[in-house]
């Protein structure tokens, strides 16, 4: 069985939501699957299709479809590639405490911490269980707010409830989330964070991990998923957000301050990210105090 080190991978939910989901009807070459982990809880839900499991030490097939529920840092590999997925997949990632620290320790919770603790040795539904659940769980891409974390949660009662249910990784292969090989991500989001409001190049950043700009590129977009100037943009404008509702400053002083040199393309960013201008969003916020 495989024991190589697996990759870090960041996952970074749609602004303005703590729960991550990615559906796609069809794989479209964006990645191939590789050996990974992350901190958040993944609930996956393939509607048609064939291919492997490789989940901690537990490796089989599937040949149809398959419900999985992954616990926090349970290395993986990604299940479907250009020849397995003939479907649709449905990716739901949320961190165990997305709703604080204590809300699955209180009784009304109890069946659904249960859940989530089996879910750190990978747990397989079947057939019933994928039957009843599958169409909730594709749905929630189309949900906003407190509606998708409400059907989360129906979703995870359901799931607590089932009994139609195998444990894949029994014993208990996790990976912890210090290794020396993933100092590379940890270094990278640390000079972003560090350096946002002015040019980063992709040669000083690359520098910075000791790799090629080729190669670099190739990494930053395996682990999150993203190109490199667009998480640094999306960095920005979080922090964007965060100055209209608690400061002053004109919206053109904001976009300077948040390493924007060109005024138009803050805008046309902004309004792609929050899917609203920064002056409409700032509006809204000033309705909302009042």
């Amino acid at each position: 069985m495989k024991k190589l080190k697996p990759v870090l991978e960041k996952i970074t939910p749609a602004f303005g939501s703590s729960i991550h989901v990615h559906k796609h009807g069809a794989y479209v070459g964006e990645s191939n699957p590789f050996w990974h982990f992350h901190p958040e809880i993944e609930l996956v839900y393939i509607n048609k299709g064939k291919g492997k499991r490789h989940i901690g030490n537990h490796l089989s097939y599937y040949n149809n479809s398959q419900l999985l529920l992954l616990g926090s840092n349970l290395p993986h590999y990604g299940f479907v590639d250009r020849l397995t997925l003939n479907g649709s997949e449905t990716v739901v990632q949320f961190k165990p405490d997305f709703l604080g620290d204590d809300f699955f320790d209180v009784p009304e919770m109890k069946l659904i911490s249960q859940l989530l603790e089996r879910s750190k040795m990978g747990v397989l539904f079947g057939t019933n269980t994928k039957k009843e659940l599958g169409i909730a769980i594709e749905a929630l891409a189309d949900k906003k707010g407190f509606d998708k974390i409400v059907a989360l949660l129906n979703i995870l009662q359901s799931l607590a409830n089932s009994e139609d249910y195998k444990i894949l990784n029994a014993d208990g292969f996790l990976f912890e989330t210090e290794p020396q090989d993933n100092a590379k991500i940890n270094i990278i989001y640390k000079y972003i964070n560090e350096n946002f409001q002015q040019h980063i190049s992709l040669e000083v950043i690359a520098e910075k991990v000791s790799m090629s700009i080729p190669a670099f590129c190739r990494y930053f977009k395996k682990v999150t998923g993203k190109t490199f100037t667009k998480l640094v943009n999306e960095y920005r404008i979080v922090h964007a957000t965060k100055l209209l509702s608690e400061s002053q400053l004109s919206i053109t002083d904001i976009s300077y301050e948040c390493g924007f040199n060109n005024f138009s393309h803050f805008n046309k960013l902004f309004n792609e990210f929050t899917g609203k201008s920064a002056s409409k969003y700032r509006k809204e916020l000033k309705r909302i105090v009042q």
